[in-house]
């Protein structure tokens, strides 16, 4: 699934534009590499999300095409 979708997915961000305009702007990192809106993102995957002085460290448990509001927390672990 691309790294676009699975942000809004999982509702760390809130649309998949801004998901989007983060990863075009470099904001967003997975295994320590910035990445494109276009990365497949797996399990596994730690991702770095950079928004002003804030740093959301996660990892990827699952990846899945829709989770509702209960089970998008359960998509991933905050490090």
């Amino acid at each position: 699934m691309r790294l676009d979708k699975w942000l809004k997915v999982s509702r760390l961000i809130k649309r998949r534009t801004v998901a989007n305009e983060a990863c075009d702007a470099g904001r967003i990192s997975a295994n320590g590499r910035p990445v494109k809106a276009g990365y497949e993102v797996k399990a596994g995957d730690v991702l770095e999300l950079r928004f002003g002085e804030r740093v959301t460290k996660v990892e990827v448990l699952e990846v899945t095409e829709y989770a509702g509001k209960a089970d998008a927390a359960g998509l991933y672990r905050e490090l």
